[in-house]
Formats: structure tokens, C-alpha cells, sequence
């Protein structure tokens, strides 16, 4: 994956890049699919995106993030990103191919959107234990459900003239789609 800058921070995320690596092969996507992420917080999972798919709408519901989004789109020369400020599912639209949700809030209702407008790439990345078997359950209780992987990454530093690692924590990349 190519390096993105992310010079506009948004207090949650970004996504690990290694994750964000994972999140993405999970999605596959093409220059013909509508790419959806809900919750776009920085923007580094929206980067990514549109580097591959050929359209990409961000939903954020917080006006201040959606702001740092766009700058950092900007700042990455990314354009042609539809920005919605509005909450989920609501402001979903009905046409995408592959949807990203970076966190938990009304992950239900968005599941819902997913089974019923037939998108047939779904990932959730979860970094909390209980959060992670609710969302499969929702998952599997809609037919989404294909697998979850839990990632941990360690990222190397020097100590001492040698290397040492300081671990991220877990994360639940949890991905099916209604295909």
C-alpha cells in the first residue's frame, strides 16, 4: 500500500495502516464499484478506498471529523469524494457495492441497509471482545457472515542498539457481504 499523508487529526482512529491493508483486501475493490464508509473520522480508510473504487461516499456524523476528512482527502489529492454528513443508516445510499463500518455505533442498523439493498462486501473492524461477538451474531442473524480475523500488530523501535516491539491492540476485522 502506498503511504498516506494524514496531517489532520480527528481524536479516534486513524485506522492502522496494516489494518486498513487487511480491511481493504477484505473488500477487493474495482474501479466499477460504489465504495461506502460509514464513519469516516480521518479519512485514512476513504483514502485507501479511493485509490481502487471507482466512486467512494464518506459518512461521518460528527461536522468536526468530517471536516478533518476532507482536509485530509485534500491533503492526499484525493477528489471526487461525495461527503455526507448524516448519521447511519440513514443517510446510506442504496446503491453500493462494498461497505466499510469503523465502529460499533448502530452497526445494526446498518447491517439491516446491507441485507436489504443486497451489498455484497461488508467489513466491520471492531476493537472491543464483546462488541466483536455481538456483530458476528448481527452478521449471521442477516446472512452476512463469512469470517473474522483478529489482528494484533507490533511495530518495531530500537532499545538499546537492537529492536524491540510495541503492540497495538487486537482488532476484529469481521467481513461477509449479502453475495
Amino acid at each position: 500500500m502506498a503511504r498516506i499523508a494524514l496531517p489532520h487529526d480527528a481524536r479516534a482512529g486513524p485506522t492502522k495502516p496494516e489494518v486498513r491493508s487487511v480491511t481493504l483486501g477484505k473488500l477487493e475493490l474495482t474501479d466499477a464499484d460504489h465504495f461506502v464508509e460509514v464513519g469516516s473520522c480521518t479519512g485514512a480508510v476513504t483514502i485507501e478506498a479511493a485509490r481502487a473504487a471507482g466512486r467512494v461516499t464518506a459518512i461521518e456524523r460528527k461536522p468536526e471529523r468530517l471536516e478533518t476528512t476532507r482536509k485530509n482527502l485534500a491533503a492526499n489529492g484525493i477528489e471526487g469524494v461525495e461527503l455526507i454528513e448524516g448519521e447511519a443508516p440513514d443517510a446510506l445510499p442504496d446503491d453500493a457495492d462494498a461497505l466499510f463500518l469503523g465502529g460499533s455505533r448502530n452497526y445494526a442498523g446498518v447491517l439491516d441497509h446491507a441485507a436489504e439493498t443486497g451489498i455484497d462486501r461488508v467489513v466491520m473492524n471492531v476493537s472491543r471482545l464483546e462488541v466483536a461477538g455481538d456483530a458476528v451474531r448481527a452478521f449471521r442473524e442477516r446472512e452476512l457472515f463469512e469470517e473474522i480475523v483478529q489482528m494484533q500488530v507490533s511495530t518495531g523501535y530500537e532499545l538499546a542498539g537492537a529492536t524491540s516491539f510495541d503492540s497495538d491492540n487486537p482488532v476484529y476485522v469481521i467481513s461477509g457481504g449479502a453475495a
